[in-house]
């Protein structure tokens, strides 16, 4: 892999998700428990402690039983990679393919699964350098969208 870069493939969608949602919990409310992993993500209380028993034997998670689920340090670089590749898909969906925004969130959820770092870099070089570059004013968004619609 490239520049030292380790992929997140060993894990699966679902398990990359759980990493995700423990980071972006921690975010908001400053920890992580069962719970809220459960409303978060619409699953059984059961289906998280099945996963967090899988990633804290895995190394990317630590949880005390009833206690709170915290991010180990791989975990917290995957979890970051993951949202990374989320943003960057986001954006390049919604606003250079002009994708409805709840549509572009949904789909780069399911994307940042499947694309690897090196696809992520390169779109997100071609998003600058045609935000950059090309598409500087508002007329060269417009005209790229009205072509996208096939205007």
């Amino acid at each position: 892999m490239a520049n030292g870069e380790q992929e997140t493939n060993k894990l699966s969608a679902a398990l990359e998700n759980y990493l995700e949602t423990i980071a972006a919990l921690k975010k908001e409310k400053k920890y992580a428990r069962v719970g809220d992993i459960a409303k978060a993500l619409d699953v059984k209380s059961s289906s998280v402690n099945v996963a967090i028993n899988f990633l804290a034997e895995s190394g990317f998670v630590i949880h005390e039983k009833y206690g709170y689920v915290d991010l180990t340090e791989e975990g917290e670089r995957v979890a970051y990679e993951i949202q990374r590749k989320h943003d960057i898909l986001y954006k390049f969906l919604s606003e250079l393919l002009f994708i409805d925004s709840n549509v572009a969130a949904a789909e780069a959820c399911e994307i940042e699964h499947l694309v690897s770092g090196q696809t992520i870099r390169r779109l997100e070089r071609l998003y600058m350098l045609l935000k950059e570059h090309f598409l500087t004013k508002t007329e060269d968004m417009e005209n790229l969208k009205d072509y996208l619609n096939g205007k």
